[in-house]
């Protein structure tokens, strides 16, 4: 018997707690504010503008599942907070700067390329920033409504009218429970969606309105975090520290880092290219074999780790950003692909984005006027804006990482010089989906391959992947349908097992697939889906070499605490 359900009548809704989102909708608010009031004074012609705003965020509270490395450039939050921006609550203003090419003993000082100076730029917490933000917006007028997922768009006639939230209190085996709630539909005359990378409900229209058709496909990476407290004057504040080369080595694309933080603590990351060949290569092994590098480890040695957490980012740049538009929808922020890979930033295109989408609405509030054909105004401001600005220049970067690290680092010099374009001098490299490329260990590509050696967990300073999820305070009710769903679970024990030997099992980062013995199984050995480990970095979705796993929302408030990550 279907469900009733409530309800809820909006103008506008953001979905998405994240810088994104919480911008768009303060912008938007504002600027209804603002024509009001000069309607009132006389000041401007029209009519005063009534709006119903709201933020819809699936995590516990704002904040809980954001993640970033993350150095700030300050440029669109000062614009958005002109009075206030800076008691946003930064760790410090990037001071010294350094960075490394590592190799397994030694690292050599590298002179730091003109994408990643960051003077005048802030480490952050991203958790923090948005939890900052999260009151501002509240005062302007927009309802932040954490706890609930979106599961999904509500599509009439072609045209977004709003999303359905999640079931509540249903049982692992689809068995409605005493505290069973149905979800909420949310309707809304525009949806923005600000969900982050590889968002469920962008992910749901990309399927059905071709968002992303005729553009190159979105790569993604991995990124791998811990904060560290430190014995007294290891890291100064604002200190930063990039690394290339080990343990990744030059046919993976990606990097280290180390960013100080305020009261002796810092930041310390992998970013792993989710566009490797290797099937035994395991991001969460490699980052514990990245700290015991020398010089990291003299740097952490006494210390304790106290959070950890992993997130895919948006990496294919300009050309892979999907269409940001549509009828009664916009897509912003990592969404949209809004990250620049060179300079591994993104939080201050999600902030200009989620702007230029408030913009885009108001005018069409402003003139009655909300049609697929208004909101496609914001492809025009996103092309007059920084974002172009910054990632034309850029848009070429990742795809030439295909060719290995030391083609990548070249490419990245050679589009300084000629405006982006790419080898040969072409305007636009084409490149594969990231699970593409990963080589079959039944063929003579792949048994090149082997399994690396092993980092033993010692607890101090390599941890294994359940520590490191208690580590994350990742929490979900347990008797719930999985949120991983595998369309064709049979293929994980025949077909994978024999290409692929299972990589599921070492490119999730929390331990969540694993293969176990089963005599009712032909072959001896099922995918057991430890769902409740999940940190919904969402590479699973990503990575899967036959695309049968399906990232879907859990029961809303489940999932990681990053709170000050």
């Amino acid at each position: 018997m279907p469900a009733e359900r409530e309800t809820l009548d909006l103008d506008v809704l953001f979905v998405g707690g994240g810088p994104a989102g919480l911008a768009g909708a303060y912008r938007l608010a504002r600027r209804i504010e603002e024509h009001n009031a000069a309607v009132a004074s006389g000041a401007a012609a029209g009519e005063p503008i009534e709006a119903a705003i709201a933020v819809l965020e699936k995590g516990a509270e704002i904040g809980a599942h954001q993640l970033s490395g993350a150095v700030l450039d300050p440029g669109s939050l000062a614009e958005l907070f002109p009075d206030d921006w800076r008691q946003a609550p930064f760790e410090a203003e990037v001071g010294r700067e350094a960075m490394w090419w590592l190799g397994e003993r030694r690292a050599v000082s590298l002179p730091i390329p003109p994408p990643l100076h960051n003077h005048g730029n802030y480490v952050i917490s991203l958790g923090k920033l948005v939890k900052w933000m999260a009151p501002k917006v509240e005062a302007a007028g927009v309802d932040v409504l954490a706890g609930f997922a979106a599961t999904r768009a509500l599509i009439e006639d072609g045209r977004v009218v709003g999303v359905r939230t999640g079931d509540r209190g249903v049982s692992h085996d689809g068995v409605r429970k005493a505290n069973y709630e149905p979800g909420i539909d949310v309707r809304a005359r525009v949806t923005v969606l600000a969900e982050g990378a590889r968002g469920t409900l962008a992910k749901q229209l990309d399927g059905e309105l071709g968002l992303s058709r005729d553009e190159n496909p979105q790569v993604y990476a991995l990124g791998l975090k811990e904060i560290w407290e430190l014995p007294e004057g290891r890291l100064a504040p604002g200190q930063v520290i990039h690394t290339l080369g080990w343990p990744l080595g030059m046919r993976t694309f990606g990097g280290g880092f180390v960013y100080g933080m305020r009261d002796r603590q810092a930041i310390v990351g992998l970013v792993v290219g989710l566009d490797y060949e290797n099937p035994w290569l395991d991001p969460h092994q490699e980052f514990q074999r990245f700290k015991t590098h020398p010089r990291l480890r003299a740097l952490l040695d006494g210390g304790t780790m106290t959070h950890y957490g992993a997130k895919a980012l948006p990496e294919g740049g300009w050309w892979a950003m999907p269409r940001g538009w549509g009828d009664g929808f916009l897509v912003i922020g990592d969404s949209g692909g809004h990250l620049n890979s060179q300079r591994l930033k993104g939080i201050h295109l999600a902030i200009r984005s989620g702007m230029l989408a408030a913009d885009t609405i108001f005018e069409g509030l402003a003139a009655g006027d909300l049609s697929a054909e208004r909101l496609r105004s914001f492809e025009d401001k996103v092309a007059a804006s920084s974002i172009r600005t910054e990632l034309w220049p850029v848009r070429n970067f990742h795809q030439s990482f295909e060719r290995g690290t030391l083609a990548g680092m070249l490419q990245g010099g050679l589009g300084m010089v000629t405006g982006g374009r790419g080898f040969g001098l072409r305007d636009r490299l084409r490149n594969r989906f990231g699970h593409e490329r990963l080589e079959r260990l039944d063929r003579p590509e792949g048994r090149r391959h082997a399994p690396s050696s092993p980092v033993p967990p010692d607890g101090r300073l390599t941890f294994d992947k359940l520590a490191d999820v208690y580590h994350s305070g990742a929490a979900h009710e347990e008797d719930q349908p999985a949120h991983l769903v595998v369309i064709d679970p049979d293929v994980c024990h025949t077909r994978c097992t024999a290409e692929y030997a299972n990589p599921c099992q070492r490119f999730c980062p929390a331990n969540v697939y694993e293969m176990v013995d089963d005599a009712a199984s032909p072959t001896g050995r099922r995918l057991q889906i430890n769902f409740s480990n999940c940190v919904h970095c969402k590479t699973c979705d990503v990575m899967d070499p036959y695309q049968v796993i399906d990232w879907v929302p859990p029961e809303g408030g489940g999932g990681p605490n990053y709170g000050r990550m």
